[in-house]
């Protein structure tokens, strides 16, 4: 968890940026282990998560795209789901692309 507190800070460099959005992309898997939406997080990471119909080629109906200011936030808690999807930091396309019930990461 320091790669993400080291990504908090207002000097943060990319390498922590990256190692940060890794790590929580990671959590997020094993917490909601499956195949049916995929989190993307450019241009860092991306993961596929929460059971159900198993996406295998081309673009997942159900897909959640952020940018990793946003996705940290999000993952630590320090912004809400609903607040960053209202100023359109979040795509979220597909009926199971709410992941809100999974964040933040940490209790």
């Amino acid at each position: 968890m320091a790669a993400v507190t080291a990504a908090l800070a207002p000097d943060a460099g990319r390498p922590d940026r990256a190692l940060a959005v890794r790590y929580t992309l990671q959590c997020l898997a094993e917490r909601a282990p499956g195949k049916s939406v995929e989190v993307r997080v450019p241009p860092f990471g991306a993961v596929q998560v929460i059971e159900g119909p198993r996406h295998t080629r081309g673009t997942p109906p159900n897909v959640v795209e952020t940018d990793p200011a946003t996705w940290i936030a999000l993952a630590t808690g320090d912004e809400r789901w609903t607040d960053a999807a209202a100023a359109g930091r979040i795509s979220a396309s597909g009926t199971r692309a709410d992941i809100s019930d999974l964040l933040p990461l940490r209790p």
